[in-house]
């Protein structure tokens, strides 16, 4: 039988090994979670198992690799601070985790623009060396290949988008995606079918029209 994982109260010594134990082998679980806000160790765990798919989901979003790179830790900053409040049912912790993503990166999507003058912004050093950097700058060099697409993209409405981006360019699986997005699977799916659609069409559009010579405008 499997050692019980799930701590109650403060973690003795005995059990806290035998948590890192686990989360390194296989990551952190819904039991451990909340334990990311008050362990450094199985923070690091967390982070070192989703930062590169968090990169690549900001980088996707984002095309300035300071700003990248600040919001990826914003990500896990705001990850910690919700850690008490995730509940299993509503998804897995990587789900939990792009659903925080989502939240941050339209957030400063609004904000852009703005001034932000007195505020106090975390860094990107805190949580990232040279060599993440360098991985954010090579993700935002590999995304600007799917700009094109973004602008059939763009016609598509919010929640058709979001689910779109979350299987077919993040990967997610139907039920994460719909976890992260915070909607039910079966909404999700629908959602899918109709952005695919739409998109689809869009694409074969783009493709018969005919190119204007911008030399040959009258």
């Amino acid at each position: 039988m499997e050692t019980e994982l799930a701590l109650s109260g403060p973690p003795s010594s005995l059990s806290r090994r035998l948590v890192l134990v686990s989360v390194r082998e296989r990551g952190v679980g819904a039991e451990q979670l909340r334990l990311i806000a008050t362990d450094p160790e199985i923070f690091e765990a967390f982070y070192r198992e989703h930062v590169e798919a968090i990169q690549g989901f900001v980088a996707r979003r984002v095309g300035d690799r300071e700003r990248a790179a600040d919001l990826t830790a914003e990500v896990f900053l705001a990850a910690v601070d919700s850690a008490d409040g995730y509940r299993s049912g509503r998804g897995s912790p990587k789900a939990w985790l792009y659903g925080i993503a989502r939240i941050v990166v339209a957030a400063d999507h609004r904000r852009v623009g703005r001034e932000r003058a007195g505020e106090a912004r975390l860094r990107a050093s805190a949580l990232l060396d040279e060599d993440d950097a360098a991985q954010i700058e090579a993700r935002i060099e590999a995304a600007a290949g799917l700009r094109h697409l973004y602008e059939a993209m763009d016609r598509l409405s919010e929640p058709e988008r979001a689910i779109l981006e979350l299987v077919a360019i993040d990967e997610l699986g139907l039920a994460e995606a719909a976890a992260a997005a915070g909607v039910r699977p079966v909404t999700a799916r629908v959602r899918l079918h109709r952005a695919r659609r739409k998109l689809r069409a869009e694409l074969e559009t783009a493709s018969t029209e005919p190119i204007i010579d911008k030399g040959d405008r009258s």
